[in-house]
């Protein structure tokens, strides 16, 4: 077995739940401070409620160039304490009630053996830095935590999208959340129905008032949850509706959410109740030209390598969202990584072993 694949299940054996990142971060550590890089914990501890800052790190070049940013997440999605991982077949699976963790652990092990590999070949190369960020599949905390000149660099290349090797997200939505919370008066639902104002019955109508699901090609829109009332004898007075909308396309995004936001306001004014609506911006998009500096050092990689590149654009979001919106030119990397967030989650070890290659080989490309 190969010394990155050892490495990738020995992270996933370290349970790393959102919050709960320390394990992993301090294996990091060790890690890069045995590569030579110099290494710090950031304040993010402070502010996302985790038990660990993200890791920062650098490994000092030797030639000047293009200066790479190498960015993964710690923590992973529920259920995933007590991983059991098993390689069968050049493929690496968890024992079956676990996810596997190769979301994000995938993108960490590659980093790890790229900087391993880069200090050890003697060879030049460029400033290597390192965001290791913590809270990610609970809201992208620990990158919305990273202080700008932390995050910035020449290219950012961000492991964190599933599909084959060569994989580069080039383009990805703005986001946008909501929670509404409609007011009614309660009242008998069987004795005096006329004297309440049915909350839920507010929700209802703002909801079909909105265009939801796929509504063209860059952009989507759903409500997610509904909550309200007590007893079917009672007039609910009070409903939540959460939701949201996302689009890569900046101006189309807003208008879905006025769209959405008018929906909500006038069902409630026209059933004589009120709403208090919470907008709240996730994270901006970006959209990454084909001649950038980031989509050609890594499709130039690629041929290096023998492998095929592929651009793509996501409808999902992810810390190259707020690394992106910070100033650094940004692309989201595929890892390999498939059935994500699920027990049936796998990893083939050849593409774990290619994505390694793959970083080492834009490292080269990036000296000048």
């Amino acid at each position: 077995m190969s010394r990155v694949l050892d490495t990738f299940l020995d992270l996933v054996r370290i349970s790393s739940p959102t919050g709960r990142e320390r394990g992993v971060a301090e294996y990091c550590e060790k890690a890069l401070r045995d590569a030579g890089c110099s290494v710090r914990f950031d304040e993010t501890q402070d502010t996302t409620g985790s038990d660990t800052g993200n890791v920062i790190a650098t490994l000092p070049g030797s030639a000047p160039g293009v200066h790479i940013a190498l960015s993964a997440h710690m923590d992973c999605v529920d259920p995933c304490e007590g991983v059991e991982p098993i390689v069968e077949g050049g493929v690496v699976r968890s024992a079956g009630d676990t996810v596997l963790g190769g979301d994000d652990k995938v993108g960490v092990a590659a980093i790890l053996e790229t900087i391993r590999r880069l200090s050890e070949s003697g060879e030049p190369h460029v400033d290597m830095k390192v965001l290791l960020t913590v809270g990610e599949e609970q809201g992208l905390n620990g990158a919305k935590a990273l202080a700008r000149d932390d995050a910035s660099a020449d290219v950012c290349l961000v492991l964190d999208a599933d599909g084959p090797i060569g994989g580069i997200v080039t383009s990805a939505p703005t986001h946008y959340t909501f929670e509404a919370r409609f007011a009614g008066k309660a009242a008998h639902a069987g004795v005096e129905p006329e004297n309440g104002i049915s909350a839920i019955a507010m929700a209802a109508d703002a909801i079909a008032h909105m265009e939801l699901g796929r509504l063209d090609e860059r952009t989507t829109a759903n409500i997610g949850t509904i909550q309200g009332g007590s007893a079917t004898n009672v007039v609910a007075p009070v409903c939540i509706v959460t939701g949201e909308c996302r689009s890569r396309d900046r101006e189309r995004v807003e208008e879905v959410r006025a769209g959405m936001d008018a929906a909500l306001k006038d069902a409630a004014a026209s059933h004589g109740g009120s709403v208090e609506i919470s907008w709240v911006l996730a994270y901006e998009g970006f959209d990454v030209p084909a001649d950038s500096p980031a989509v050609v050092v890594v499709e130039s990689a690629c041929e290096d390598i023998g492998v095929t590149s592929s651009r793509f654009a996501t409808g999902g979001g992810s810390d190259g969202n707020v690394i992106a919106a910070l100033g650094t030119p940004t692309v989201v990397l595929a890892t390999g990584m498939t059935k994500v967030h699920t027990t049936d989650e796998e990893l083939a070890v050849a593409d774990l072993e290619r994505l390694a290659d793959l970083l080492v080989a834009v490292a080269r490309r990036a000296v000048r």
